[in-house]
């Protein structure tokens, strides 16, 4: 009798795991789908920097990428980013971060943004929900959020995930 509760927990954990086993980690479900980004006043990367804000998203659709140097796997996604940036506007988003080394490794890399803002503070990302970097979202022309992708974006993420939501939001 006194192996029955520790059993039964047991029982009770090996549930939880075998739930969770197969679960993709990068879908993480984020409470601003078909919400519009989050209001936001800050400074682009770019010398001299820009005013940006969250209506400087609107017009066509596009992504919002957040990214920092410091990131192994923002580093991993940059060469396909620069790929697709010829067929969809790309914003960035620079989280946590120090300007200069932003900035140098735009020059060293490319620069795939239509602009980069810097959240020094890391509230927007905050109010975005953000995780970690790199994270993208998508956004339809009003700025609504469509899809978020926490992780390396690449070419099957890209086909699975983003090219039918991008077509529909095309139509």
């Amino acid at each position: 009798m006194r192996f029955v509760l520790p059993l039964a927990l047991f029982a009770v954990l090996c549930g939880f795991l075998v739930m969770g086993i197969g679960e993709d980690p990068t879908r993480i479900p984020s409470p601003l789908l078909d919400r519009p980004v989050p209001e936001f006043d800050l400074q682009t990367l770019s010398e001299p920097p820009v005013a940006v804000s969250a209506a400087d998203l609107q017009g066509e659709p596009a992504l919002l990428n957040v990214w920092g140097s410091w990131c192994v796997n923002c580093g991993r996604e940059h060469d396909f980013l620069m790929q697709i940036s010829r067929d969809i506007p790309i914003f960035g988003l620079n989280w946590n971060d120090e300007p200069q080394a932003a900035r140098q490794w735009l020059r060293d890399l490319g620069n795939p943004y239509r602009f980069s803002a810097f959240d020094a503070e890391g509230r927007v990302a905050i109010d975005l929900g953000v995780y970690g970097a790199p994270e993208t979202f998508l956004l339809d022309g009003n700025g609504t959020i469509v899809h978020k992708h926490v992780g390396e974006l690449n070419p099957e993420v890209w086909a699975r995930d983003f090219e039918p939501r991008l077509a529909q939001l095309r139509q």
